[in-house]
């Protein structure tokens, strides 16, 4: 009924019960904007049983969770102050789908902003753990392959990154996720898209000039499945015992 009790209108309610205020028709009338829409709900759900000791208790729990409030605004703080130096890096990772000013924070601070220590994109998947073993054995390719154990903060920020932000929109990368959670399920596509945003992440870093730029979601109809198509094509030319060159179309 309420999206956020801590809201504007949320909080005017819960001080007027502590201040002693048990109408359920003036409290209703403490919501705003788009909440005024539910004030006939709003008094059913003040019709009810509050007393001193539920007053008193409510107080007790507005003040904890204000002054920890007030001390994730300190952090909060500290941690823009100390990413101050980074900001271009910051603002950059900040344009990947599904990557918040609080993911890229969490980036830096596992990998830092020097890629000359990994060599290409593949490297820093593997130090990281997102890139999966395959066991082979006598040309036979052997379990599911796994990623192993890497770093668990830059693991759980990459990880809610795809899932909560990049596999829901309309970009290349949402469609990358859909695709592979269609022939592998979801846990293996979080966990290709969680790839994907590091090896975008390496890019951008290694470059000062690198910026962001979204392939779309009409990429693989493009691209990738039109390559697909004309491998098929040669291939079959070839089995009917043709040698085929291709030559693009004046």
């Amino acid at each position: 009924m309420v999206a956020d009790i801590f809201g504007v209108s949320g909080r005017d309610m819960l001080a007027a019960l502590v201040a002693g205020e048990r109408n359920p028709k003036v409290l209703a009338q403490l919501a705003r904007r788009s909440m005024r829409a539910k004030i006939t709900v709003l008094e059913e759900a003040f019709t009810g049983h509050f007393t001193g000791h539920h007053a008193f208790l409510l107080a007790t729990m507005l003040s904890r969770v204000d002054a920890i409030s007030a001390d994730i605004a300190v952090l909060d703080a500290r941690i823009t102050a100390e990413a101050a130096p980074f900001a271009d890096a910051v603002a950059r990772l900040d344009e990947i789908p599904g990557i918040s000013l609080a993911s890229a924070y969490v980036i830096l601070a596992e990998i830092g902003t020097d890629m000359t220590r990994f060599p290409a994109a593949g490297h820093l998947a593997s130090w990281a753990r997102l890139a999966p073993g395959i066991k082979e054995s006598a040309g036979k390719k052997k379990g599911k392959g796994t990623t192993g154990h890497g770093n668990a903060y830059l693991a759980a920020i990459l990880g809610n990154a795809a899932a909560a932000g990049a596999a829901k929109t309309d970009t290349f990368l949402g469609e990358r996720y859909r695709r592979i959670a269609r022939r592998r399920g979801s846990k293996r596509a979080i966990v290709a898209l969680g790839r994907s945003i590091l090896v975008i992440a390496w890019h951008l870093l290694s470059d000062p000039g690198a910026q962001f730029r979204d392939l779309g979601p009409g990429y693989y109809a493009s691209r990738i499945d039109s390559e697909r198509r004309k491998r098929n094509h040669v291939r079959q030319l070839e089995a009917l015992g043709y040698t085929v060159t291709l030559q693009p179309a004046a």
